[in-house]
């Protein structure tokens, strides 16, 4: 090789492996230190970019999941509120089947009365119960209700106890049970009925039966308030519009309120058949008397239901809605907080027959009375039906706490795998990088002593010019 000074070309060639030496050396100094082998763009551009997608999805997910579990706090405060007013409404029924009992003076039932009141009031108040300022169950987060007519829905109550083949013609001394045997109703019979709208309970009776049909007896006792509407499995509409049949979707007896909405709701339907002295016919009552709501009367309402999104994309959310807990849409009380003005009830839509004897006002609300012993009985179907309005509510409820508890298990996984995937591409293998950085070290230091000795190469031209 040729001695030369101008162009060292041992040192260039040594100073390019240096400063690759110390590049590397830089590189695996940084994914040491950062715990991430891909640092910028440059070091793997796709994968960087799908980490740093996979890094976004993280970051939802987990946010998802903190969604979740605030979801899941207003709704225990919501199911706190309403399980309140299912042990007040337990509450309330001892008190009406207490009243009921004649062991009880009138003043003792208006003692009972007056604890009846203010328990329907703490109803009201527990309806109020609020969740960062949100009210849950007034009525205000309700789901949407069309109801049949846009109007809302119709109360509906369905018996299944009677044959299936029960229709309106069917004479009341020829009903049979489902099983096929006669309900037993004589035509000496007196039959009475005692329903509650707007917190007024009213009777009436029928003296005797003889000749009348179910159809009739209904209409007539109902008086303009609730009728005969359906003898098959079709019960009536939901606040969707839907069909709703019978749990076995065998032919049922519905009585359906004329009206719709919470101001035409029939809050308790009772029937007793007492023979022609007197004494209650209890196995007939049992068969009769089993009128069970259910379709709840609900007023039109836009869709208000709450949104918890729980998912990374838009629209991917769990839907809540909580119906009215209040005590007028519970059928407890009137809504204008009115009862009975006192004044003679409006004649019959129809000429009665001398057995049909006249409607009587026996507790006068305007919440539900438990004065009297009559209004005491009414009142015991109209708190059981409020229990059962309460305890759908709590179901739903809890349905979705439930739901929500299964999410947030599946968000938390979903982010354990995305982020165990993001980790593969991005995250080093610190014995890997560790045997680099060692490697790149020891190269860097090999290449500055080996261009040290090639600048001594130089010097020693100087030996040819002495």
């Amino acid at each position: 090789m040729a001695m030369v000074v101008k162009n060292n070309m041992s040192a260039v060639n040594t100073l390019n492996t240096l400063n690759k030496n110390q590049s590397e050396l830089s590189k695996s100094l940084q994914k040491v230190s950062s715990g991430m082998k891909i640092n910028s763009a440059g070091d793997d551009a796709s994968g960087m970019a799908i980490s740093e997608r996979m890094r976004v999805q993280v970051r939802a997910l987990d946010q998802d999941d903190v969604n979740t579990n605030n979801g899941s706090a207003l709704l225990r405060t919501a199911e706190g509120a309403v399980q309140s007013t299912i042990e007040i409404l337990k509450t309330l029924k001892d008190k009406a089947i207490n009243a009921a009992n004649d062991t009880n003076t009138d003043e003792d039932r208006a003692l009972i009365q007056k604890e009846v009141d203010r328990l329907i009031d703490q109803i009201d108040d527990n309806a109020l119960t609020t969740y960062n300022g949100k009210y849950l169950v007034d009525g205000s987060k309700n789901g949407l209700v069309v109801g049949p007519t846009g109007k809302g829905t119709h109360t509906c109550y369905t018996n299944t106890s009677l044959s299936e083949d029960t229709f309106g013609g069917t004479l009341l001394t020829r009903l049979k049970r489902r099983d096929g045997n006669d309900v037993g109703i004589h035509s000496s019979d007196t039959l009475t009925a005692s329903w509650v709208k707007n917190g007024v309970t009213y009777t009436r009776s029928i003296s005797p039966i003889a000749t009348t049909n179910l159809t009739s007896a209904i209409r007539l006792i109902t008086e303009s308030h609730a009728k005969l509407t359906n003898t098959d499995a079709l019960i009536g509409l939901d606040e969707y519009g839907r069909a709703v049949y019978t749990p076995d979707n065998k032919p049922g007896v519905t009585i359906q309120a004329n009206d719709p909405g919470v101001d035409g709701q029939v809050s308790g339907l009772t029937f007793a058949v007492t023979d022609n002295s007197g004494k209650m016919r209890n196995e007939v009552n049992a068969v009769l008397d089993a009128f069970k709501e259910t379709i709840r009367a609900q007023n039109p309402s836009p869709d208000n239901s709450m949104i918890f999104q729980t998912g990374t994309k838009a629209n991917q959310a769990v839907k809540v809605g909580f119906t009215d807990m209040r005590s007028v849409a519970l059928g407890l009380q009137s809504a204008t907080g009115e009862g009975w003005n006192h004044l003679p009830l409006p004649p019959p839509l129809t000429p009665l027959p001398p057995r049909f004897g006249d409607v009587h006002v026996v507790g006068g609300g305007p919440k539900v009375q438990v004065t009297t012993k009559d209004a005491a009985n009414a009142a015991i179907n109209v708190f059981e039906n409020a229990l059962i309005k309460a305890t759908d509510q709590a179901v739903a409820i809890g349905a979705a706490q439930n739901r929500l508890g299964y999410t947030s298990s599946n968000l938390v996984v979903a982010s354990e795998n995305v982020q165990a995937s993001e980790s593969t591409i991005r995250d080093s293998d610190m014995a890997k990088e560790m045997t680099a950085y060692t490697k790149h070290n020891v190269l860097t230091q090999s290449a500055q002593a080996m261009l040290a000795q090639a600048n001594q190469n130089s010097s020693a031209v100087l030996s040819l010019l002495q």
